[in-house]
This record gives C-alpha cells, structure tokens and sequence, in this order.
C-alpha cells in the first residue's frame, strides 16, 4: 500500500483531490451533494477544503 505523504490533518484543495481520486470535477462534486463522498470544509466564501485523512479513508474502503 502506498505511504501517506500528507500529515493526517492536512487540508486538500480539489485539485489535490482529485489527483489522489481521480474522478471529473462535476463527478466529484455530485458525489459529495449525494453522500457518495466526503463534504468539504469551508475556509472561506468561496473555499473549499477536504482533510486528507477523509481522502484515504474513501479510498481504504473502496475495496470493502
């Protein structure tokens, strides 16, 4: 299994994401409006972060 490369608590902007997840930006987000996929942290009005500790969960349980 590949390490870890970010501190658990990092914050991942979407094209961090989805280099880690490869899946279309409009995928990614119909995927968090359904529950699919984790929801984002809002740093700010027009902002939005994922902990990479949510990340490689999603991608843990992929297989299960």
């Amino acid at each position: 299994m590949a390490q870890n490369l970010y501190h658990p608590e990092t914050l991942l902007r979407l094209p961090q994401v989805l280099t880690r997840f490869p899946v279309s930006r409009s995928g990614w987000y119909a995927g968090v409006k359904c529950g699919k996929y984790p929801s984002p942290i809002k740093t700010g009005p027009r902002t939005a972060m994922w902990r990479a500790s949510d990340i490689d969960a999603l991608i843990a349980n992929l297989g299960k």
